[in-house]
């Protein structure tokens, strides 16, 4: 068995990322879904949240908005709608999509709740993928 996976990152527009990888953590769409080396094959939906790897036992994360990811043994493969690297990730704007989203939720109708929240969720985990750069 590897002791390592391909983890390939993929947005409708381009590569985003291609590494060899220790661990690799995905945002599901039913909850966090932790991958390593031999893990069953399957295919799940992604949601918004951190994608996490562990690369020669250093953790690096990306801020990813839905998609699809394809896990096999060896192998992931994510398609995603959105996903950026921390460097990429201009946080003033995060910021300020942040503050627009919890004001907005305050008067928002029943139809208008999920996707504001949505927003609000991608806004928080681009900020809180900008800071591990700093830390």
């Amino acid at each position: 068995m590897r002791d390592h996976l391909r983890l390939e990152v993929v947005t409708q527009t381009r590569r985003v990322l291609e590494v060899e990888a220790e661990e690799v953590q995905l945002p599901g769409t039913l909850g966090a879904l932790g991958v390593l080396p031999g893990h069953t094959p399957l295919l799940t939906t992604l949601g918004i949240g951190e994608l996490m790897y562990r690369s020669d036992h250093r953790e690096s994360y990306l801020a990813l908005q839905w998609g699809f990811a394809e896990v096999l043994p060896d192998r992931v493969t994510v398609l995603a709608s959105i996903a950026e690297m921390p460097e990429e990730i201009d946080v003033a704007t995060a910021e300020r999509e942040r503050d627009e989203a919890e004001v907005a939720l305050k008067t928002a109708g029943a139809m208008e709740v999920k996707m504001i929240t949505a927003r609000l969720q991608m806004a928080l985990t681009r900020i809180k993928v900008a800071e591990r750069r700093n830390s």
